[in-house]
């Protein structure tokens, strides 16, 4: 069964998308263990969330780097967003989680979820010097030991934030992904440190931390 990439209601493709139902075999085949399907509303006129977002899981991912992608997705929310897309330049070797795309074709901002080595972002800030560069993490601690990988490695001040979930908070969220899901936003975003939101029925009223480096 063929698929293809499915174009979102405000104009373009997030990661790993389908307008066909692909059977098992056929996602990992693609490198997909499972897809998630968040259904958007929004009350913030600076947030015109499309109606629908379908998030991939990688074979080798967990229900957590999901839940980092949609909270990235929405914290960072910009028009032009999009989820896992392939950056047109042979000098980028790398996919982001999520990236926003310039006309010029290059990013403007690239934000990773989880796990990000240091060498990585090394190289983004020199192969991508236009971007805004950021790492969503599940807990302070997590944050914390980044910044002490990259101040240890000195890399350059000034080029990289740094977001620190409440991890009691990401654990209740996660718990609450199912294959389909509906996402209601209300306000906050990444300029305040906080948000307010229902997920799958549960409110939300969360804070946090914006690091520096």
């Amino acid at each position: 069964m063929e698929g293809r990439p499915e174009d979102s209601a405000a104009g373009y493709g997030g990661g790993f998308s389908w307008t066909t139902t692909l059977g098992p075999r056929c996602l990992k085949a693609l490198g997909v263990a499972n897809k998630f399907n968040f259904q958007l509303r929004s009350e913030d006129r600076h947030r015109p969330f499309p109606h629908k977002v379908i998030i991939g899981q990688g074979v080798n991912e967990s229900v957590r780097h999901v839940g980092l992608k949609l909270l990235a997705y929405v914290l960072f929310f910009h028009e032009r967003i999009q989820i896992e897309t392939e950056v047109q330049d042979d000098s980028i070797p790398f996919v982001p989680d999520l990236a926003v795309i310039g006309y010029d074709m290059r990013p403007t901002l690239w934000v990773e979820c989880g796990e990000c080595t240091v060498s990585k972002l090394h190289k983004l800030a020199v192969k991508c010097p236009e971007a805004a560069l950021w790492v969503i993490k599940r807990s302070r601690a997590e944050a914390d030991h980044l910044l002490a990988a990259m101040e240890k490695d000195e890399l350059r001040r000034g080029r990289y934030g740094v977001v620190a979930l409440d991890p009691e908070f990401f654990q209740e969220f996660c718990g609450l992904i199912r294959e389909r899901n509906e996402f209601h936003w209300f306000d906050g975003g990444i300029d305040s440190g906080q948000a307010r939101f229902e997920f799958n029925g549960l409110w939300f009223d969360i804070e946090f931390e914006i690091l520096r480096r």
